[in-house]
């Protein structure tokens, strides 16, 4: 049931000038649930508390023990790492005590986001707009899309083109090669690709039609690759966003169901799979062994390695629990298919499939590597073929970019003659760094250090929600409110932003929890510096906002000079270059045209300040939409815009505000 006890929502419930002493209130709606608790412990013999075993799940016992101890009752600490029946048993005869290292690495936490949130957020309701929030991990994953974005639009594409040669034997068998250096000159691009334009690209093709090449060498080599690590949870997200397109909430949210146990007929309510948020590669030695049998009964024993595989953390890990994996191996995901929903199926299948494959031999291939010459042109083809399957015949893990595939070649000796098939040279221009995916974000904030497994899926729905970034064609693209809201935190608070202080950061609450470091030194430590940054962050707002004024090609209406986009507390307005002598302004027109008389949808505030669109000849036209409008019509009813509208979790998508057409688009 989460929480008891929280911060007050309305106040910065931090007295700071008293050692950072939290204030916790009842949070909303829970007052039933402690009345409960109170009046069923002065029943019992003594008390157990069974929270998730996490800083979090520590923080929740350590409050429902302050709300429990009037029952003078005992009171222990139970953890288990799946909800089941020999897990419960097991904790119940190992009881412990609340670790107080662990609650107060959540209080630092939640009393550093505090501070930060509830001392920044309101300069950006009173710079930008109503709303806004900032957060301590949150704005600094904000600042690693809007950096890739700046990327992308600094990046200037170079035309390149390849020369793809399809050859053949004197038995006949044919396959692809690739034209790989001129001469002395390589290709330039991952060489493949020559900085060449259409004309000379035709000529090489040309050149190259009257050949005969001969194999010139000949390579060939054995590779293994190892299992991939049973999942935590970043790469539990990561997997499932790219194999599923799940957001890393919903996998988080179908996780924790998977965790909590599903229904299985007779049998039951089970735990399926352990505890789910975790950094760790370890696997109870029970489990291990389990695995080990089933691989060698149902896979046999070419499949099963001499020893356990075992993986190492990735550094900073904090090993706190097993890594996720299947309660029972024996419980496969076509066995009880029937009690799950499919998406329950898909993620309890990648977990199982993972961690069988995890405890399995190598995959082998054998690469083979040729190359062809005729005159001064080199030619390259590779292939592969798979010896052993190994952990492969279970599962393969997707990459975030896919790669080239390598098709088998046929049989090839030095000194072979090869015929010429057919020459294609293929244009391609570089392409920029691609944006990133919800999986590939995780990544990057995993390897930087920077928020906790439990934190992810937290981080990218708030981004989405407070409409910073939305979503294209699966990868994270920020709006121009979420480059704004970067551009004013980077100004006003460089320290809170950058990418090593916040992963520092994150290394200190580490050290609270281990008992290395008190959490009141670090808030003081760390209060020092954003207290200088708090007071002078009003004036850097300012002048990063005047820095952020766009000239535009409209003429005042009043005294003929330029127009100006500048940014208000309802968004993006334009006013004239001449403020203060001229203060005429309009709203920003958002590019749509008005339905019903051909001119520009604005954007305009309500009396209560919410944001509607209407037509820029109001009063003579009052046409008015509450979504915001986007300039595509819609394909089943032809009306000439859709409007984008918000689902569960402030997922964006769009649909057709024409009544009667039930148009849309996710």
């Amino acid at each position: 049931m989460g929480h008891i006890r929280d911060l007050p929502e309305n106040e910065l419930g931090v007295d700071i000038k008293n050692g950072f002493k939290p204030k916790y209130v009842t949070i909303k709606g829970k007052s039933r649930v402690i009345k409960e608790l109170r009046e069923t412990a002065k029943q019992v013999d003594r008390i157990y508390l069974a929270a998730d075993p996490d800083r979090e799940g520590e923080a929740i016992c350590w409050h429902l023990k302050q709300i429990l101890d009037s029952a003078k009752k005992p009171i222990y600490r139970i953890t288990f790492n799946e909800i089941t029946e020999r897990a419960i048993k097991e904790a119940i005869k190992n009881p412990g005590d609340i670790d107080l290292n662990l609650v107060n690495a959540q209080q630092a936490r939640r009393i550093l986001d505090r501070l930060v949130g509830y001392q920044i957020s309101p300069m950006l309701w009173r710079s930008v707009k109503g709303g806004l929030s900032a957060g301590r991990v949150q704005s600094v994953a904000l600042r690693l899309v809007c950096e890739r974005e700046e990327e992308r639009e600094r990046f200037q594409p170079q035309e390149y083109w390849v020369i793809n040669v399809e050859l053949e034997t004197e038995s006949g068998e044919r396959f692809q090669a690739r034209l790989i250096s001129i001469g002395d000159r390589k290709a330039e691009i991952e060489g493949k690709g020559f900085l060449i334009k259409e004309d000379e690209a035709k000529s090489i093709a040309e050149s190259i039609r009257g050949l005969t090449f001969k194999v010139s060498s000949v390579k060939k080599q054995k590779r293994r690759q190892s299992p991939p690590p049973p999942f935590i949870t970043s790469k539990l997200q990561q997997e499932a966003n790219r194999k599923f397109r799940f957001t890393a909430s919903k996998t988080m949210t179908i996780a924790q169901q998977l965790y909590e146990g599903v229904e299985l007929g007779e049998e039951g309510p089970v735990g399926l799979v352990t505890y789910i948020r975790t950094d760790s590669t370890r696997i109870a030695d029970e489990a291990v062994e389990a695995v080990r049998r089933y691989i060698e009964t149902r896979y046999g024993g070419e499949y099963l390695p001499p020893k356990p595989n075992v993986f190492k953390n990735k550094r900073g890990a904090q090993d706190a629990h097993e890594a996720i994996r299947p309660t029972s191996v024996e419980r496969t995901p076509e066995s009880i298919k029937e009690h799950l929903s499919p998406d329950q199926y898909k993620l309890y299948s990648l977990i199982w499939k993972r961690f069988v494959a995890c405890q399995m031999r190598p995959a082998e291939f054998e690469l083979t590597s040729a190359e062809m010459k005729a005159g001064e042109f080199t030619l390259k083809a590779t292939g592969s073929v798979v010896l052993f399957d190994g952990f492969m015949r279970v599962y393969t893990e997707s990459k975030d970019e896919e790669e080239e595939e390598r098709k088998k070649l046929p049989p090839l000796e030095e000194g072979q003659t090869l015929r010429v098939v057919k020459v294609e040279p293929q244009q391609s221009f570089t392409q920029p760094p691609p944006r990133y995916t919800e999986a590939t974000l995780i990544k990057e904030l995993e390897e930087k250090g920077i928020g906790r497994p439990s934190t992810y899926a937290t981080i990218i729905s708030t981004l989405f929600e407070r409409g910073y970034v939305v979503k294209e064609k699966g990868r994270l693209v920020p709006t121009e409110l979420g480059k704004l809201v970067n551009k004013l935190l980077i100004k006003s608070f460089p320290e809170i932003m950058d990418v090593k202080f916040t992963a520092n950061m994150e290394s200190k609450l580490d050290e609270i929890e281990e008992g290395r470091a008190n959490w009141i030194d670090v808030l003081k430590e760390f209060y020092a510096n954003f207290r200088r940054y708090l007071e002078a962050a009003p004036r850097a707002m300012s002048e990063a906002k005047k820095e952020m004024v766009e000239e535009t090609d409209e003429v005042c209406k009043l005294c003929g000079r330029k127009m100006v986009i500048r940014w208000g507390r309802y968004g993006r307005f334009l006013a004239c270059s001449a403020y203060p002598e001229c203060k005429f302004t309009r709203p920003l027109g958002i590019g749509v045209k008005c339905p019903k008389c051909g001119g520009e949808l604005v954007e305009r505030r309500s009396k209560k300040g919410n944001t509607f669109y209407g037509c820029e000849n109001y009063p003579d036209c009052d046409y008015v939409v509450w979504d915001k409008p986007v300039d595509k019509p819609c394909p089943k009813c032809g009306f000439p815009f859709l409007v984008e509208k918000r689902g569960q979790r402030g997922r964006r998508y769009l649909a057709c505000p024409n009544e009667g057409c039930d148009h849309v688009e996710r």
